[in-house]
């Protein structure tokens, strides 16, 4: 060994520790005469040695540089592509989806395979910038969001996988590590449907030929267990005994499956049932029930959603018309059409309510203060995050801008309301997979503190923008009557939360549904009751 030199392959200066040790090696070689042949041989050897290691150190430089410059042109190749249409771009759910897992897993991966020699110029921005990146909780969000879709909209795995989404292929694709990802995700949230589903995704596409980096043993592993929490102790069985052939020292394989097969026993005794080898078909979207959750009308929702189930037959006729609001002197010369979606409850939309300039200055003053959407919490009125409810939102005054005020001062002149003590105009931006699960505008009787503090009463109506068109998804719907209203840009819709007697009109529980395909922005106008006592003066009954 060459003394008071320390060579280290992390080593940046690794090159110039090699080549003074070769000096100093050589420098040892000329030695006395009394030095035997075998010592000179075994130099000899040391020095092959060190030029080995010379060369399994620039090779090891320039595999790390063709890895480098493999990410580089990859990702140059995808920002090309994303930063020409970043919305458009990010309307693809599995295009959102991997931006997210890139920027928390793959480029920290790449930091890594740099940090092995250090770059300070790297690693200073990619520190700098380290504070944007999404962070754990955002990247297990857009997997979930994911989930989301797939259930709402009933999409196998695979659609996502192979981009096939309603009315478009795409070439954003999962890998087998996508989907084992996804369905690990899942699998840490206890959430085995989703996981069961994802792992075979990975499965099916690993046993095609596809290359990865997880094992076919880790896929196994994970999808054996997940069936047998979905209650299939056959499959979980067979797929045990699959793993186990790949790797017969697997200890926690080996004794899951003698307890599988003790408790099929034991459960095919109590029947009086001859085992049967597990179904042969591949698991798919269908072959578990889905658990139940705290949602009662979730499939009713969900196929409105779809836009299945929608009941197209009212009690009256529906009509359009111009609307002036009783004469407004605002509106007379310019009245805005109007259309009935709904009769009962009423509810209305209006045609061409907001212009492109209006609604892209409502956007530009409100992206810099999107945060995550909050709901009021039904005993304490305070303001809170919920999971039912996936989106940013901002709030803007009337103050601000005299676009804002313009839209609010349009917004009282056709209803007729006054939004002096209304809420402020909340804009809200749906990216994929963001929605609001069913629920009500206004405050029920259990929660008489929700809008305490702001001292206006009860949210009497909303009133709703849309300032964008959604291609597929993020529909507005309402379950207990079966309507369901499309984003179309420029429109609003409005309709009232309560009977003229102040009781709500449980009827207008309504949810914002996931965005399959697009962006969707929105704002709205919770108008409230304070100041409307002759604007919209009680009925004589509880639900006039």
């Amino acid at each position: 060994q060459l003394k008071g030199y320390h060579c280290n392959k992390e080593n940046f200066k690794f090159t110039l520790c090699i080549f003074i040790s070769l000096f100093h090696f050589f420098s040892y070689i000329y030695l006395p005469s009394s030095v035997s042949a075998g010592h000179l041989t075994d130099l000899i050897y040391t020095e092959k040695e060190l030029v080995q290691s010379l060369r399994e150190y620039i090779k090891a430089e320039e595999s790390k540089l063709a890895a480098v410059k493999s990410w580089a042109n990859k990702l140059d190749a995808l920002t090309r592509v994303s930063t020409s249409d970043p919305e458009g771009y990010l309307g693809h759910p599995v295009n959102a989806y991997k931006l997210m897992k890139r920027l928390n897993t793959e480029w920290t991966e790449l930091e890594s395979l740099v940090l092995q020699n250090p770059s300070d110029g790297f690693i200073s921005n990619i520190s700098t910038h380290r504070q944007y990146f999404p962070d754990e909780e955002d990247a297990t969000g857009a997997a979930k969001a994911l989930m989301r879709l797939q259930d709402t909209y009933q999409l196998d795995s695979e659609a996502f996988a192979r981009g096939k989404l309603p009315g478009m292929h795409s070439s954003a694709l999962l890998t087998v590590d996508d989907c084992f990802d996804m369905g690990k995700t899942a699998y840490n949230e206890a959430d085995y449907y989703h996981a069961v589903l994802w792992m075979q995704q990975a499965l099916k596409q690993l046993d095609a030929g596809e290359e990865a980096v997880v094992s076919k043993v880790d896929i196994l592993d994970y999808l054996s267990y997940s069936v047998y929490q979905m209650g299939d102790l056959p499959r979980a069985v067979e797929l045990t005994r699959r793993l186990l052939v790949i790797d017969s020292s697997h200890e926690r394989a080996g004794g899951n499956l003698r307890y599988y097969e003790n408790l099929l026993r034991k459960q095919l005794s109590e029947l009086n049932q001859d085992y049967e080898p597990a179904s042969e078909e591949p698991i798919q979207l269908g072959t578990y029930s889905r658990p139940k959750d705290h949602l009662p009308e979730r499939e009713a929702y969900e196929a409105l959603c779809r836009g299945e189930g929608l009941q197209m037959v009212r009690r009256s006729r529906l009509f359009c018309r111009y609307q002036d609001g009783n004469r407004n002197p605002h509106l007379l010369l310019k009245p805005i059409k109007e259309e009935d979606e709904w009769d009962s409850p009423n509810i209305v939309r209006y045609l061409d309510f907001l212009s492109n300039e209006e609604i892209e200055k409502i956007k530009e003053l409100a992206k810099p203060k999107l945060a995550r959407a909050t709901v009021r919490d039904p005993k304490s009125g305070v303001l809170t995050t919920a999971s039912y409810r996936v989106s940013k939102s901002a709030w803007l005054e009337g103050e601000e801008d005299p676009i804002i005020a313009r839209v609010n001062q349009r917004i009282e002149d056709l209803t007729g309301l006054t939004v002096k003590t209304a809420e402020l105009l909340q804009v809200a931006n749906y990216g994929v997979g963001g929605q609001y699960e069913p629920h009500f505008d206004f405050s029920r009787k259990d929660e008489p503190d929700a809008f305490k503090r702001l001292g206006t009463g009860n949210r009497v109506a909303t009133f709703l923008n849309y300032m964008s068109d959604v291609e597929a998804g993020g529909a507005t719907v309402f379950p207990d009557f079966g309507a369901a209203i499309w984003p179309r840009k420029g429109t609003a819709v409005f309709w009232y939360n309560l009977f003229k007697s102040g009781e709500g009109d449980y009827r207008t529980r309504h949810a914002a549904c996931p965005v399959l395909v697009g962006n969707k922005w929105v704002s709205n106008k919770w108008i409230h009751e304070r100041g409307q006592e002759f604007r919209r003066p009680c009925g004589l009954t509880e639900v006039d």
